[in-house]
């Protein structure tokens, strides 16, 4: 049988005075490592009925003076103190861009297509696809950090899909003189298939309109073995400033008013049915759930729903 090692007095003070110099040594090999900046995984990945629903974080960068954007018919005492709430900054706001990959089983289609294709092809890739897999691009609206990743220098980033957007939206964008949409979007007129409110994507995704922030701006509707998600694009562009407070105006919204309707309307219905969102400005990663606040309306965050 083994025995124990006997401690003597003189060993446990050895001992004792080595444990200074070890964790010395401990805390450097620690300190060695270099400090980063924040970040996170450039996608998440949850399952909705027979879908695969994926998000990708395109980019995000940070916008001085929020209130010039969120709140331009509110007094700036009251944006701060619906800021301070929240425990947010007034003087800088975070913004996220979040592309969403729906794979059906029998297609895999993308929603939006960020800023650029290198964003948006860094995420993909990320996520375990590859550009020439998309089989559908879905445009919501034709504003740049939506429509720039559709191709680079003229060629395109999703070499073998179709295109599908709003008939509404992009005939509104064709009588303007844009130049991102002259670029990026004009060339694919051929190739385009276009929808009215209530037309199908494919099976399980039908189109919603939701009007306001562009003339012909789209949400979608997803349902799979009875489950149901809402992509809803930029209906709300930011969870308090935004989504909580649907009345504010926002500086990117093309019909203030329209925008504002729509936004109790979407809210509504979701808070209703305890529907899941995905918005392409929310906090990544931009999955979440609504719920009434009085005349208003509060974000919930998803943390696990949409993983079991």
């Amino acid at each position: 049988m083994t025995r124990s090692p006997f401690i003597t007095r003189r060993n446990a003070l050895v001992g004792a005075a080595s444990m200074p110099l070890a964790a010395a040594t401990a805390t450097a090999a620690r300190a060695a490592a270099p400090l980063m900046d924040a970040g996170s995984a450039p996608f998440q990945r949850v399952k909705l009925g027979g879908f695969d629903v994926t998000t990708l974080l395109a980019g995000s960068r940070s916008v001085p003076d929020p209130q010039t954007i969120f709140g331009m018919n509110v007094d700036a005492d009251t944006f701060n103190s619906v800021s301070a709430a929240a425990f947010l900054p007034t003087d800088a706001a975070q913004f996220f861009f979040t592309p969403t990959v729906v794979n059906t089983g029998s297609e895999l289609i993308l929603f939006d297509t960020g800023l650029s294709g290198a964003g948006t092809t860094a995420a993909l890739q990320a996520a375990g696809y590859t550009p020439d897999q998309i089989d559908v691009v879905v445009l919501t609206h034709m504003h740049g950090d939506h429509i720039g990743g559709l191709s680079t220098e003229g060629v395109r980033t999703f070499p073998n899909a179709r295109y599908v957007t709003g008939a509404t939206e992009f005939d509104a964008w064709s009588k303007t003189d844009n130049e991102g949409f002259a670029e990026k979007v004009k060339p694919l007129a051929e190739e385009t298939t276009m929808l009215d409110d209530g037309s199908a994507v494919a099976s399980g995704i039908t189109a919603m309109a939701a009007f306001g922030h562009t003339p012909g701006h789209m949400a979608y509707m997803l349902e799979s073995d009875g489950k149901q998600l809402v992509l809803g694009a930029d209906f709300a562009n930011h969870y308090v400033w935004s989504l909580a407070h649907p009345d504010w105006e926002v500086k990117f919204d093309m019909d203030k008013s329209a925008a504002a309707a729509t936004r109790r309307r979407l809210l509504g219905m979701m808070a209703a049915d305890k529907t899941p969102f995905v918005g392409y400005h929310m906090p990544w990663p931009a999955f979440g759930y609504v719920e009434a606040a009085g005349d208003n309306f509060a974000y919930v965050p998803h943390s696990y729903q949409l993983l079991l």
